[in-house]
């Protein structure tokens, strides 16, 4: 799993660099047409077809567990119902598909990718168990669990929670297969990696829920998963949300990165929305810009990984000569590495390659504002 992942997070970091200049460069380009131009159509299928392609190396990253983790407030029938479309593709249309959604449902806080990439894998593990066809059910429902439930171990904690619930008329599973089926690579099915279970097991308890079967043979099987309820309010999903405007700003910023191709895209996204931008390919010349430029830098933005440096020692760096800059960190790599360069994706200082123009503005204008944004990069 270790290889896996390390494998994994190396083609993540340099597929996610070409997918940010393939968004980028449609993005310029489909302002320099028209509306009515059908390139403009083209180009946007082009955009498209990239964030179709970070989609799936964030499920190639989940697979190994090393998806950089972004957890938010979600309501998790909107979760359900944006993967409903692509649970009917894998299925096929010998299995019909239920959903049951608890009215008045309780707020979740998890990754939205890694909860549709759950939903997934456990379709398609009930799948496999219908393979002349049956029903699939997805539910979901407000739970408390007591005391009793606990000492009965049918539960293992007490709490409010919001339960997901996956059911099939599948073959079902005896006792043995049972307590073998969240190890990774155990499979039953002669093919495939065996990390579907395995990889739903990592992705809820690293949101800290818990997952509980259900399973007779020739009775169907029932997954359980329990993700604790939350009192914050839940944001739009990406998928319903509006399109974020531009973020529009006249602050000097310091763009720190290696890929020539990728510095080019992030920077034009930045001088169209008003920015003055100083360049640096590596840490030398980012050393020497700083000390070159005049006046100040509001803003140092750097990849997290750059040749034979860390972007976090390079903004310590910088910032000794100015402290008046704030940092935003990007990378396209995963969450172990990201964490062995020693930055955090969980604070307001990280932004995830690929990203679109309104998506890094909105980033840079909400670091250089916030007050409360450390200026150095210590307690990033």
């Amino acid at each position: 799993m270790d290889a896996m992942g390390r494998l994994a997070g190396g083609v993540a970091h340099d597929f996610n660099n070409l997918l940010g200049i393939i968004i980028g460069q449609s993005e310029i380009l489909s302002a320099q047409v028209g509306h009515n131009d059908p390139a403009r159509k083209r180009l946007a299928e082009i955009g498209k077809a990239a964030h179709s392609g970070a989609a799936l190396t964030r499920q190639l990253l989940a697979f190994t567990r090393q998806q950089v983790l972004q957890p938010r407030v979600l309501d998790l029938n909107g979760i359900v119902t944006d993967a409903d479309k692509m649970v009917g593709r894998l299925i096929g249309e010998n299995i019909s598909l239920i959903t049951n959604l608890g009215a008045d449902l309780g707020q979740v806080k998890a990754d939205p990718n890694q909860l549709v990439q759950v939903i997934l894998n456990l379709a398609v593990n009930s799948r496999d168990a219908m393979p002349g066809g049956g029903k699939l059910t997805i539910e979901t429902e407000n739970l408390e669990v007591d005391d009793t439930a606990v000492e009965s171990g049918t539960r293992q904690r007490p709490g409010q929670y919001v339960a997901l619930r996956v059911i099939d008329t599948g073959i079902g599973m005896d006792k043995e297969t049972q307590s073998h089926i969240f190890e990774p690579f155990y499979s039953t099915k002669g093919m495939g990696t065996g990390l579907g279970l395995a990889t739903v097991y990592g992705i809820v308890s690293q949101s800290d829920g818990q997952i509980s079967v259900q399973s007779e043979l020739g009775h169907g099987t029932i997954f359980e998963i329990l993700f604790p309820r939350v009192l914050e309010l839940a944001k739009l999903s990406e998928t319903n949300a509006p399109t974020v405007p531009i973020s529009r700003g006249s602050e000097t910023i310091l763009l720190i990165e290696d890929s020539s191709d990728l510095r080019e895209v992030i920077r034009e996204f930045l001088v169209t929305s008003g920015y003055n931008v100083l360049e640096a390919g590596n840490a030398t010349d980012a050393e020497h810009v700083a000390t070159r430029h005049p006046g100040p830098i509001h803003l140092i933005l750097t990849d997290v990984v750059l040749p034979g440096v860390s972007g976090r020692l390079l903004a310590e760096s910088l910032m000794i000569t100015r402290p008046e800059a704030k940092v935003l960190f990007m990378s396209g790599y995963t969450d172990d590495a990201v964490m062995y360069h020693q930055v955090s994706q969980a604070a307001l200082n990280f932004i995830q390659k690929p990203f679109t123009r309104s998506d890094l503005t909105a980033r840079v204008r909400q670091v250089v504002d916030d007050a409360r944004t450390p200026s150095s990069p210590v307690n990033c």
